[in-house]
């Protein structure tokens, strides 16, 4: 149905919003975690960079220029610094895409249960075998699989 596609947007287009409203640049400090995997921005990450460099280059109705010059960095920077989860229902380009794009010390594990049709089990066994399935060091996994939640939600132990 819709969702399939229409989560991944309107968390994508949600991220933008954030981005593009100047939030990131007056709270500094704020993180900000990304369902699946940052939704559609890894898969996009050349119009998140270069395209959006280009922002207000080819509209003539109104000058989008100025939101880039509203933002202190440029918007793909800003995309770098989310946090992103595992919940891609087992998928593994999606999982390598969403590693690359964002890096192993902004991922989450996460299982996107209820929604699992085996009632939390099946995604999670599903995102674990993707997990061991790509070559990653153990410091790593051990970030993805629950240091980096500690660390985001401050929460303590090792």
């Amino acid at each position: 149905m819709w969702w399939t596609f229409g989560w991944p947007y309107e968390t994508s287009a949600a991220m933008a919003r954030l981005v593009f409203s100047g939030i990131m640049d007056r709270l500094p400090q704020l993180k900000l975690l990304a369902h699946h995997m940052g939704a559609m921005v890894p898969y996009f990450e050349g119009r998140v960079g270069p395209g959006w460099d280009q922002l207000g280059k080819r509209t003539s109705d109104e000058d989008l220029t100025l939101v880039l010059k509203g933002l202190k960095r440029r918007p793909f920077d800003y995309f770098k610094d989310f946090y992103a989860d595992t919940a891609v229902f087992g998928s593994r380009a999606a999982t390598l895409c969403g590693l690359e794009f964002y890096g192993a010390d902004k991922v989450l594990f996460a299982s996107d249960s209820p929604f699992d049709p085996e009632k939390g089990v099946g995604y999670i066994r599903d995102t674990i075998s993707v997990l061991n399935s790509i070559d990653l060091s153990m410091e790593d996994r051990v970030k993805i699989c629950y240091r980096n939640a500690g660390k985001l939600f401050g929460l303590s132990g090792k």
